[in-house]
């Protein structure tokens, strides 16, 4: 009787001992997990001791050619204008002047309050493809925003991504029913801003050697499961066969084309669509993380490039500018989602700065007024 008891003391003293030990395991790893700080707070203060040189305006007037003023109809434009003038912005595209009356609300809001310093780009229905009249309507659009005072067309991602016909398919970018569009928009010499896709890294696995994984952490809507979307590469090929099929068309290949981390790649896309530019509205980071690179990019290619922002913020088009302009090292980039990497600046020669900041722009869209820029 005595043995067994011992027997069960002993069971009851490792049950008690080991139940223990996991319970202070436990709560050692909740502690632990609790001492680790979430990936996307974790901001060191850099030891680096550089040369810094932080710019809020623009060694030289730029044109805005992507940028979004959604309230623009009803908008105070001098507030507007006061703070373009801060950073030196001499003149704005609006991307988003939809059609209809709310872009003539647009123009007319601009004419009353800032007539040279914004233009406004239309905006099409691609939903609509199946009705019988789609091309006579979209035309007569085209059509009547040139007559009103806009200056382009621009195309959202969902057009190849998104945007279905009556019967819930897929619009390809290269769809032929929008062929006379596409050729239209070169007849009126509206150039078309065009945005296909999205980051490559979006269709890859949400794991750890995804580079954008914070950012799809933060946003999970912008993942694409390569099982229900189109892959990244072949709604770029369908663009691309759009380019190819219409040369009197200018078009401007928006945030670098989604190939700002293959700057080989881009400039073989350049060589190849002589009717194609680009702009580097949102993708800044690409060109601030190989600044040697970048900036031979942008010398050979100092006439295909444009400037553009994207999302409208004033200090953000502070980080734009130390990167163009300056040759700094290791610096912040405004939105970690998007960077969690640094800047390195490339001082670029005033001779490209200036083709970036505003020259190819009044190229390809005369309609600005060219005394707003020096020459």
């Amino acid at each position: 009787m005595g043995f067994f008891s011992l027997k069960n003391f002993f069971k009851a003293f490792l049950f008690i001992a080991g139940l223990g030990a996991l319970t202070y395991y436990v709560v050692w790893k909740i502690q632990y997990r609790q001492n680790i700080m979430p990936f996307e707070e974790y901001n060191p203060t850099s030891t680096l001791v550089v040369p810094e040189h932080p710019i809020k305006k623009a060694k030289f007037p730029f044109v805005d050619i992507h940028n979004h003023q959604f309230d623009m109809p009803v908008n105070d434009l001098t507030t507007l204008t006061t703070e373009m003038d801060s950073i030196n912005m001499a003149f704005m595209i609006n991307l988003s002047g939809f059609r209809g009356l709310y872009l003539q609300q647009c123009l007319k809001n601009v004419k009353e309050t800032a007539p040279n310093r914004f233009g406004l780009f239309v905006n099409l229905d691609w939903e609509k493809i199946d009705e019988p009249d789609f091309v006579e309507n979209n035309l007569h659009i085209l059509r009547q925003a040139k007559a009103d005072g806009a200056m382009g067309l621009k195309v959202y991602k969902g057009l190849g991504l998104t945007d279905t016909d009556s019967q819930g398919n897929r619009i390809a970018v290269n769809d032929p029913r929008m062929d006379p569009i596409w050729e239209e928009c070169g007849r009126l010499g509206f150039p078309v801003l065009i945005h296909s896709a999205e980051p490559a890294s979006f269709w890859k696995p949400k794991d750890k050697y995804n580079e954008r994984w914070l950012e799809l952490k933060q946003k999970p809507t912008r993942y694409r499961d390569p099982a229900k979307v189109p892959s990244f590469e072949s709604i770029l090929a369908e663009q691309h066969q759009v380019f190819e099929k219409h040369p009197n068309t200018t078009f401007i290949n928006a945030h670098l084309g989604w190939m700002g981390n293959d700057l080989q790649r881009l400039g073989e896309h350049l060589d190849r669509y002589p009717n194609v530019v680009t702009e580097i509205g949102a993708v800044l980071a690409e060109l601030g993380r190989q600044p040697r690179r970048a900036r031979r990019f942008l010398v050979d290619y100092q006439d295909r490039v444009l400037f553009g922002k994207d999302a409208y913020n004033v200090s953000e088009y502070y980080t734009y500018f130390r990167v163009l302009e300056t040759d700094d090292e290791y610096f912040d980039y405004y939105r970690k989602r998007h960077a969690f990497w640094k800047m390195y600046g490339l001082a670029l020669p005033d001779s490209v700065l200036k083709k970036v900041y505003y020259k190819n722009a009044l190229r390809i869209l005369p309609q600005i007024d060219s005394s707003l820029f020096p020459n």
